[in-house]
């Protein structure tokens, strides 16, 4: 604050509160830590603010706005009054035990737990949706780390109304253009009105800010590799849809995004005799399908091929990823494509094959990227390795298939990999057996006290649908895809 405080040490104001400490300050105000004389031991937060008739309207606007709200998530004002002869004014508001998000981020070295940041997010957009639903809506224009508090239970409150406005219909842009940079939405520097998706995109700009340990806040070039890999995998794409630059292409609402996250982290695939209802079906963000084979020569190649072109048939935007750097399968498929020469593909890693887009070897900040982009599936293809990169996305995929053979003699390398992994959560996991029985699947049921075992029946041309694949795989993925048809890629006749 540029004017001197009238505040110091001692100071009492309204004949009630004794200034003790200094919290901090701002460009128009600065906030004091004061005891109250009438209730010993309680203490508020007190704000000044020291100057002319403009700041002083703001200062006005914020108290009559904050009286009017009640929400857990923002601090009560609880007394205003004004000094005229020093041009002071002063908000007494709750007093916020804890520390801004900005110091938690120094004191930790930029973490935030990765399993507490999508409860955090519901958090904030829960004080945002009721702001938003006030008539006329509160927008609040300046969600920002500085402007969040901490508390000792780990819970946020917002801070600091001092450029919050209510929206104006009428206007087709803000008089004022405040935020601060990295945080604000584009329009809020002159091109057009802030309404509530302009806050979606301050929450979007936070939780990159989040995921990144407070490296980045806009999405730009190489934002992918610093984006923390044991984060929950559905909030990139819903990051990227709220930092979108046009307000049309964000979530058009705080109800919206709290419906997607909750949908994102509740979402199972259908159990036997339950339907997923319409929600699930309509999901904006991307799902991921990670194929991983037990050993070389399991077929996780072909059921991965086979998973994305019935996908494709079924909802189209499908994506596949073969992410290991010395693959070579999609490298010969694009030459068969292509029609070029062996050893003569493409510099380019992405072909299609019938709307199914394949990238040939993938790293895992590209699947990053392709995650905040506009497919509905993505499947990886993972092969039979099991280095910390691959196995960290198997785990993480919302429908993780492990392919092995259902011989009686190699049932126990399925078996094996199950017990190696048995610290991780395997309730979502799906096996596939290329070729076997159904009495083979049942005896593997047994063997891993699992039910989600399928057997794939022989299916020469992935490419092409199969009725009884199909049949497998719409059990697989039953309730929660339309039942769209496509056309079809002959491999076998376009190699000719």
């Amino acid at each position: 604050m540029k004017q001197p405080s009238q505040l110091e040490f001692g100071s009492i104001i309204g004949e009630r509160y004794r200034i003790v400490r200094t919290l901090g300050s701002g460009g128009m105000s600065r906030v004091f830590m004061a005891e109250d004389l009438k209730l010993p031991g309680k203490q508020w937060a007190v704000k000044e603010s020291v100057a002319g008739p403009q700041v002083m309207k703001l200062v006005r606007t914020e108290a009559e706005m904050l009286i009017s709200l009640s929400h857990p998530r923002l601090p009560r004002i609880v007394d205003f009054f004004e000094h005229p002869p020093s041009g002071a004014v002063y908000l007494v508001m709750d007093y916020i035990e804890g520390i801004t998000l900005e110091a938690y981020m120094k004191g930790y070295q930029g973490y935030i737990p990765q399993e507490q940041i999508v409860p955090f997010a519901l958090q904030l957009l829960d004080v945002l949706d009721y702001l938003h639903t006030r008539q006329p809506p509160v927008i609040y224009r300046d969600l920002k780390p500085t402007n969040i508090m901490l508390t000792p239970e780990m819970e946020f409150i917002l801070i600091d109304f001092g450029i919050a406005r209510s929206y104006k219909a009428e206007l087709d842009q803000d008089t004022v253009k405040l935020g601060t940079v990295g945080f604000a939405a584009p329009e809020q520097y002159g091109a057009g009105q802030t309404d509530a998706r302009s806050d979606l995109y301050s929450l979007g700009a936070l939780l990159l800010y989040l995921c990144t340990g407070g490296k980045y806040s806009e999405w730009t070039a190489g934002v992918e590799g610093y984006i923390r890999g044991e984060l929950p995998r559905h909030l990139i794409p819903v990051i990227r849809k709220l930092l979108r630059q046009h307000p049309e292409e964000r979530f058009q609402s705080a109800g919206e995004v709290i419906g997607e996250l909750r949908r994102s982290a509740d979402f199972q695939p259908a159990q036997q005799g339950i339907s997923v209802n319409d929600a699930s079906m309509d999901y904006a963000g991307t799902r991921v399908v990670a194929v991983l084979g037990v050993s070389a020569g399991s077929g996780a190649t072909h059921t991965a091929i086979a998973v994305s072109h019935y996908l494709a048939r079924r909802s189209r935007s499908v994506a596949l990823v073969e992410l290991h750097s010395t693959a070579k399968a999609f490298a010969r498929l694009q030459e068969v494509v292509e029609g070029t020469s062996v050893g003569q593909s493409s510099s380019s890693r992405r072909f299609e094959v019938d709307g199914v887009h394949y990238w040939r070897q993938t790293s895992r900040a590209d699947v990053i990227s392709l995650l905040g982009g506009s497919y509905r599936f993505i499947v990886l293809d993972l092969g039979s390795g099991q280095d910390n990169e691959r196995l960290e996305e198997f785990l993480r995929a919302d429908y993780p298939l492990v392919v092995g053979s259902g011989a009686e003699w190699r049932v126990q390398d399925i078996a094996g990999l199950a017990r190696s992994l048995q610290r991780h959560p395997q309730h979502k996991w799906n096996y596939c057996l290329p070729l076997a029985t159904s009495e083979a699947a049942r005896r593997l049921r047994k063997e891993l006290d699992h039910d989600k075992v399928f057997a794939l029946p022989f299916h020469s041309d992935p490419f092409e649908p199969d009725d009884e694949m199909d049949q497998v795989l719409d059990e697989l993925f039953r309730g929660v895809i339309p039942d769209t048809r496509r056309r079809r890629f002959v491999f076998l006749k376009r190699r000719r």
